[in-house]
């Protein structure tokens, strides 16, 4: 086992950033909608001790597999979208939403039974008062699965990536995978994963898989308290699972990188100023599987995506990198 010093290894990064617009991905699993109710709050309920927020915007944002396609695009790659959305006017409304980043919608299923994962978030000024979930998460039926597995089939020949990102929403499941996987192998694509707990056994042979750092902690089933530990653990799901890859994020302790030739990479945070964490999963398997299939090393990949996550945890609510931000962020890197 090799464990790199944590610093950033030269490369040329305009050079990959440049290849980004002719890099096309596939996003395939939980679509979801994060919806954003803004306010401030001067006086508690008389009615009970909370605080009565007045309401001052609301607005809705792209969520979970939405959102890695729109960070995609940001970043200048192209993209399709698979997933399922639920027969209700919030489906509209998130259809409408993707179309506007340039995706078709035309892989986005309606299933009736279901409702639109939504996501809604009271915040008043920097606190974040409440979240309130309206979701289904039972599996899929066998008609709208097999309506999913068209579409993945279909797309597959013309993407140089696919990103699976599982939010445990039912989307994502073991037959599914056990179909989509092979026909992503045979094509010879970038597999990148944004893994559930619950489906680990299920990403076996991926290119790269991205858990957090409780994730990595609970797969491996013990706590992660040291730095030995984490490489204990990023060892053992790399042997497990026998990936090319896991990247374990770990917040303000930034990323670390197990490789399956037995390299270990600690690559530090580099975010300034952290204001919401909400969805910088989806742009470190955005960022990944743009920069693994321009031909990046897995360590370049890396140091992208965490560049890349750097930017959007300084925004306020889900959001997005785009490419001039991230070659900023690149370049302060290097001075």
């Amino acid at each position: 086992m090799r464990i790199s010093e944590p610093h950033h290894p030269p490369f040329a990064f305009h050079e990959l950033l440049d290849r980004f617009p002719r890099r096309k991905i596939l996003v395939v699993g939980d679509i979801m909608v994060d919806e954003y109710i803004w306010g401030g709050v001067s006086r508690i309920s008389p009615e009970a001790p909370v605080p009565i927020v007045e309401v001052e915007h609301e607005y809705i944002r792209l969520g979970g597999a939405a959102n890695v396609v729109a960070n995609v695009r940001a970043l200048g790659g192209q993209a399709d979208l698979v997933g399922v959305v639920g027969g209700d006017a919030m489906a509209e409304r998130l259809i409408h939403e993707v179309e506007q980043i340039g995706v078709k919608s035309d892989g986005m299923v309606v299933d009736r039974s279901r409702k639109t994962t939504r996501k809604t978030r009271v915040v008043a000024g920097p606190q974040h008062v409440v979240r309130f979930d309206r979701e289904s998460t039972d599996d899929l039926g066998d008609e709208i699965r097999g309506r999913i597995e068209e579409l993945i089939r279909d797309r597959l020949a013309s993407v140089d990536a696919l990103v699976i990102s599982d939010y445990g929403k039912g989307v994502i499941g073991g037959r599914l995978l056990q179909e989509i996987l092979p026909l992503a192998h045979a094509r010879g694509v970038v597999i990148v994963v944004d893994p559930k707990v619950n489906h680990f056994d299920m990403y076996r042979n991926v290119s790269v898989l991205t858990p957090n750092h409780w994730e990595a902690a609970t797969a491996w089933g013990r706590p992660i308290r040291s730095e030995a530990e984490v490489v204990e653990a990023g060892r053992h799901l790399v042997d497990t699972l026998r990936v090319q890859a896991v990247l374990v994020t770990r917040g303000e302790k930034g990323m670390s990188l197990f490789e399956a030739d037995g390299r270990v990479s600690h690559i530090p945070a580099v975010a300034k100023e952290v204001y919401d964490v909400t969805g910088a999963g989806d742009t470190v398997v955005g960022a990944m599987a743009l920069a693994l299939c321009s031909k990046a090393t897995m360590v370049e990949a890396a140091h992208i995506a965490n560049h890349a996550a750097s930017v959007v945890v300084g925004k306020r609510g889900t959001a997005t990198v785009s490419v001039a931000e991230l070659q900023r962020a690149l370049a302060q890197k290097e001075e």
